[in-house]
């Protein structure tokens, strides 16, 4: 590999880990000594510099992590909170408390519940980081369950789920349950 596609390479990696890349897995997955590898991040960041670039690679202890530049972070900051902290919808809020009462739950025991297809609001309450997959049911097909996370609980200010407040009394009736799940 040339050298500049070693840069390249530390940059992609970096682009696409997302997170502090430390020194070693870095200089392993580029496949450049560590020593190439300061050189290497020194470059970058005079590359950023030169061009005006709002990028930059910070180095936190023994990583590394490609990251906006400070003075745009309430540019960066406003997207975020558009996206991800709107409102939920009330499907979205129905969708939740299916699943954060049942736990885990598959996607058609929502739907049962629910009356209608959940697969969109699931998608959204997914990317939104407020439900996960939990694992297969052991039944044919082997669905996906679901439950919520720790960022649900961060959300809506609890602790744990037992904070949840209590469901009125229902009829056993009133809650459909696919077959297989009980």
């Amino acid at each position: 590999m040339s050298f500049v596609e070693n840069i390249s390479a530390v940059e992609a990696i970096l682009f696409a880990y997302g997170e502090p890349v430390p020194k070693a897995v870095l200089s392993e997955g580029s496949g450049i000594d560590q020593d190439s590898l300061e050189k290497i991040i020194t470059l970058l960041n005079d590359r950023y510099d030169e061009t005006g670039s709002a990028l930059q690679v910070l180095k936190l202890g023994d990583s590394y992590q490609l990251a906006t530049r400070l003075e745009y972070a309430p540019a960066v900051k406003k997207v975020f909170e558009t996206g991800r902290n709107a409102a939920l919808s009330t499907a979205s809020m129905e969708t939740l408390a299916v699943v954060a009462y049942n736990q885990p739950v598959t996607k058609s025991f929502v739907d049962a519940v629910r009356g209608v297809d959940s697969s969109a609001v699931m998608q959204k309450l997914a990317e939104k980081g407020l439900i996960e997959e939990a694992g297969r049911l052991d039944v044919p097909g082997r669905p996906i369950s679901y439950r919520t996370t720790r960022n649900f609980l961060r959300c809506f200010s609890l602790a744990s789920l037992d904070e949840l407040p209590p469901l009125k009394a229902m009829q056993s009736d009133q809650l459909p349950l696919p077959e297989g799940e009980e």
